[in-house]
């Protein structure tokens, strides 16, 4: 494998993927690591996950450096990611023991009932590579804790960052078969599907977790999904602070170069309002610093894969075949590296692409909207249903807007946010199953439900 800095488009570093034979070696020693892992108390698993926090935050300045080279995220927003993803591990330390023990149900009489909740067993996690910190996280940690063994697999275009994962779980006390890490592409994956794990957690595109889901099927066992969105936001005209509406929805839009399964996908603003947060949006996105990602003034990098480049300006000129206007951006930066620059589109209708197909890029489209009904009917016409967005000064408004959206997250006056106290969950292609919250503690356990009875 050759690991690239897509910023430079150099190799990093040459590394040798996994192969059938280490994959099933490797398997063999989570099986049977699993029963001495899961054998220990939530509270001696938990000590190992938060040891495994400290070494992250201890050493986050080399992992961030680590981060952006392989993936091109500006330093600061590497650090940023590093620094926001140890509130799951907060999170597992408050609440697992709580969601982990057993319940008693009924105490009295004859019949004792309750439930105990006993780990999965050996989980597969194919993750992804925008922000390995947080949704490898939202799997891996919460599988440990839960008492399973887990097989990693980062994206390959993350692959240093996931070797890193490896070795400080290690470190922090997880036995190295209870936590194992595989590199490599697509044709591994396909070899992760023939193994019997016993659950499958993924997080990536509609298109790859659909057949995940098709190929393992069979197997009866757990599956969740992570996937896309074309995440909506609506403007409404009674903001009380028009350029705010715009900063705070073009960050939305643009953090981590617009590389995020909940970045704000397409915009609708009201018409009263349209044309000035029209020239608030695009002198914000003006601002931003595109540039070397190890700057700490950069905002926008490279983008992570080179193959994007060309999926943006077909997205770009599509729409401007179409009747958009450009406003910003619209083309590659013609200098080494990945970088595109991001990029305006405006007079935008649901004939175009950037309008209905993921961009996972630095491009936005505005649309403007007539009345509230016009933005509801085209926030839902779409077939993801991740997060929506409503910016408002009337919160009874908003709420009326959000409850008719089908999507596991809404938004009131904020966007691409995520926090470990409430599912994040998709709908529709978007995915299935729950991470965080104590729904996600419990996605990685299966009920056993006891009948006691006293002769």
């Amino acid at each position: 494998m050759k690991i690239k800095n897509p910023a430079t488009g150099d190799i990093i570093i040459e590394l040798k993927a996994d192969t059938a034979e280490t994959l099933k070696n490797k398997f063999n020693a989570l099986k049977e690591g699993q029963k001495s892992w899961s054998a220990l108390s939530v509270g001696e698993r938990l000590e190992c996950i938060e040891k495994f926090g400290a070494l992250v935050q201890q050493h986050k300045n080399e992992l961030a450096a680590i981060l952006t080279e392989e993936t091109g995220k500006p330093i600061q927003q590497s650090l940023n990611e590093i620094t926001g993803a140890h509130n799951r591990i907060d999170h597992l330390c408050k609440y697992a023991e709580r969601w982990l023990s057993e319940e008693v149900l009924v105490d009295s009489g004859n019949t004792r009932e309750k439930i105990a909740y006993e780990p999965l067993g050996v989980i597969v996690n194919i993750s992804a590579w925008n922000f390995p910190y947080n949704v490898g996280y939202n799997v891996f940690l919460y599988a440990l804790a839960g008492g399973n063994s887990v097989m990693y697999k980062p994206s390959e275009y993350a692959v240093l960052t996931g070797k890193q994962f490896e070795k400080y779980l290690h470190r922090a006390g997880v036995p190295e078969n209870v936590f194992q890490c595989v590199i490599g592409d697509g044709r591994l994956g396909q070899l992760l599907l023939e193994e019997d794990f016993d659950g499958y957690f993924f997080t990536g595109s509609y298109a790859t977790g659909k057949h995940i889901a098709e190929t393992v099927a069979h197997k009866l066992v757990p599956v969740q999904l992570e996937l896309g969105g074309k995440d909506p936001l609506y403007v409404t005209d009674d903001v009380p602070d028009i350029k705010q509406a715009a900063i705070n929805a073009a960050e939305g839009a643009f953090y981590n170069n617009g590389q995020s399964c909940c970045a704000v996908e397409r915009i609708y603003v009201a018409e009263r309002i349209y044309d000035e947060f029209i020239d608030a949006f695009v002198e914000e996105v003006n601002a931003y610093k595109v540039g070397n990602p190890v700057d700490p003034d950069t905002f926008i990098g490279p983008l992570t894969r080179e193959q994007q480049l060309g999926f943006l300006s077909d997205q770009v000129a599509d729409a401007l075949n179409k009747g958009a206007f450009l406003k910003a951006g619209g083309q590659s930066v013609e200098e080494k590296g990945y970088y595109f620059r991001p990029t305006v589109l405006v007079n935008c209708d649901h004939r175009m692409k950037v309008m209905t197909e993921e961009s996972f890029g630095p491009v936005i489209g505005i649309q403007k909207v007539a009345s509230d009904d016009e933005a509801v009917s085209l926030m839902k016409d779409t077939p993801y249903g991740l997060t929506a967005a409503v910016f408002s000064s009337d919160e009874q408004r908003a709420l009326n807007l959000l409850r008719k959206m089908d999507t596991g997250t809404v938004y009131w006056n904020c966007c691409d946010r995520v926090s470990p106290n409430v599912p994040w969950s998709g709908r529709k292609n978007s995915g299935l199953g729950s991470t965080l919250s104590f729904k996600g503690i419990r996605a990685f356990v299966q009920p056993k439900s006891y009948h006691l009875r006293n002769w």
